[in-house]
């Protein structure tokens, strides 16, 4: 059961974080994978038994590239995973067109042109997967631009989803909340450390290795049924208040 044999996979942002962690599970599950990030992914892709592929994913031409190549190289496209994102907080007072514009570029325009490009050569009955975030589903005080690309790209998958069901061309989001990668390890991520055991009703935040586990799902064969979606993955935050929240609360 989720078998990747035989399959290959373009996954974009794969230097670290989910990106790493989900090259190195398919390649694990027999896919062939080509490694695309702006960083140098050359030693995860050997570990992986893969490619890399250097690739600035906000600029059309390049996205169209790097399918061009995973098809030349391999001989053809059966899953991709546009998985480039960036993290950017301000309030909607102070926001700037240039960090705006910047952060819809990086996170929902990457995506659109993944989509775009991979969809005439990706093969009937496969699998585009987009990394959008909880932010994606519901809003965040101060992250008024990460919500906007990250609600932009559930919007592209879903209508994704409708115009390539024809092909049996699966269309998905996965949406995390905080996530233990090098993203959160930075200063001003901080804040968000700190409230990691009171907002997620598991007490803690995931792991890009569990976050590689729904991508394997999604593109695996066993989720043929499955399109449109936007799937948090969360350690429960989108349930509502977790007892360690209400608790304390109740006893003051």
């Amino acid at each position: 059961m989720f078998s990747l044999e035989g399959k290959v996979a373009v996954i974009t942002g794969g230097a670290s974080g989910i990106g790493k962690a989900t090259a190195l599970r398919f390649s694990k599950a027999g896919a062939k994978v080509v490694l695309a990030d702006i960083q140098d992914a050359g030693d995860v892709a050997k570990e992986a038994g893969g490619i890399y592929v250097r690739t600035d994913v906000t600029k059309e031409g390049e996205v169209k590239a790097l399918m061009e190549k995973a098809v030349s190289e391999c001989g053809k496209l059966d899953i991709v995973c546009n998985n480039v994102g960036v993290d950017f907080g301000a309030p909607v007072e102070e926001m700037k067109e240039e960090d705006f514009d910047r952060i819809m570029g990086i996170n929902a325009k990457s995506v659109l042109w993944g989509v775009k490009h991979a969809a005439p050569r990706i093969s009937d009955g496969g699998s585009i997967i987009n990394t959008s975030s909880l932010a994606g589903l519901i809003g965040f005080p101060e992250y008024t631009a990460y919500c906007s690309s990250k609600f932009a790209i559930v919007g592209i998958s879903k209508t994704a989803a409708l115009e390539l069901a024809p092909r049996r061309i699966r269309v998905n989001c996965v949406c995390p909340g905080s996530v233990d990668t090098p993203m959160m390890q930075v200063e001003s991520a901080q804040a968000e450390l700190a409230l990691v055991p009171y907002l997620y009703p598991l007490g803690r935040m995931s792991t890009a290795e569990e976050i590689a586990a729904l991508f394997h799902y999604l593109a695996s064969d066993e989720s043929a049924i499955m399109t449109g979606l936007a799937i948090p993955i969360d350690g429960g935050y989108s349930a509502g208040f977790g007892l360690q929240l209400i608790e304390p609360l109740l006893e003051s």
